[in-house]
């Protein structure tokens, strides 16, 4: 998936950059050598800013291994989460943000590793044709942070990713009653596209799962739902190919949408 929530990455290193001073080109290793904290961490934002993510990663972890009671320490551990999610490397970014929450969850940055964590889990989103644990992760994680945090900018940007990950549950319910009324299972089939309609109403599944409820419910021989399907599709999305399929049907089988 295309790669979202980086533009916010300037706003929080501006909040998280040390003002004054100075990094050393040429010491990023991050073998242990005991070091100031303000090396380290500087050392690990000039990686940063060179895009050379996973070693800008280890460098602010360094800060928190070395210097774990420092003020530096806190900056350092958000610092980690973001390079490692700069890296993809979402399950260590997702950590690294965890560790920063078990430990200052008032933080004012606390809103920004929730969205980063929420943001590790959507750009793993897979195709519909696969397992869709990540994209309910992805659900509950951006669901977390606009619970704790509803008036934030975050917040606001997680609104707008919700539909896309409804979306998506949504189809992965759609491909397994489509696949349910292949084989003839009608009643299985009715469970998945009732789900759709009950959960993810507002998704672009809609229109087909009232249109294969239809199908459904005439396969079994309850006209009557059929037609109160049929009636709810021609009321919402009366010009669409799915209607229009539904009319016929019913028609076919003496009924009326």
């Amino acid at each position: 998936m295309t790669r979202i929530g980086a533009a916010t990455a300037p706003v929080l290193l501006a909040a998280l950059a040390l003002s004054g001073c100075a990094t050393s080109k040429n010491k990023a290793d991050t073998q242990y050598v005991a070091r100031d904290v303000s090396t380290l961490y500087n050392a690990g934002k000039y990686r940063l800013d060179r895009g050379q993510y996973k070693l800008a990663a280890a460098l602010f972890d360094e800060v928190e291994r070395q210097h774990p009671y420092s003020p530096w320490a806190r900056r350092a551990q958000l610092m980690s989460a973001f390079s490692y999610y700069m890296n993809r490397d979402y399950n260590e970014a997702i950590g690294a943000a965890q560790r920063f929450l078990s430990i200052h969850t008032g933080n004012k940055d606390a809103p920004y590793a929730y969205y980063l964590i929420a943001l590790c889990y959507y750009e793993q989103i897979a195709d519909v044709t696969r397992d869709q644990k990540i994209t309910q992760q992805s659900l509950d994680a951006l669901g977390e942070l606009i619970r704790r945090y509803p008036d934030t900018r975050y917040a606001a940007d997680a609104r707008l990713k919700l539909d896309l990950v409804n979306d998506h549950l949504a189809g992965k319910e759609m491909e397994v009653g489509r696949f349910y009324q292949r084989r003839g299972q009608w009643l299985a089939a009715t469970l998945r596209f009732r789900t759709v309609i009950d959960k993810y109403q507002t998704t672009t599944h809609t229109p087909e799962a009232l249109e294969r409820l239809v199908e459904s419910y005439l396969s079994l021989g309850i006209r009557e739902e059929a037609q109160k399907a049929a009636a709810v599709l021609g009321r919402n999305y009366p010009g669409s190919k799915w209607y229009e399929r539904s009319f016929k049907l019913m028609r076919e089988h003496g009924g009326k949408a």
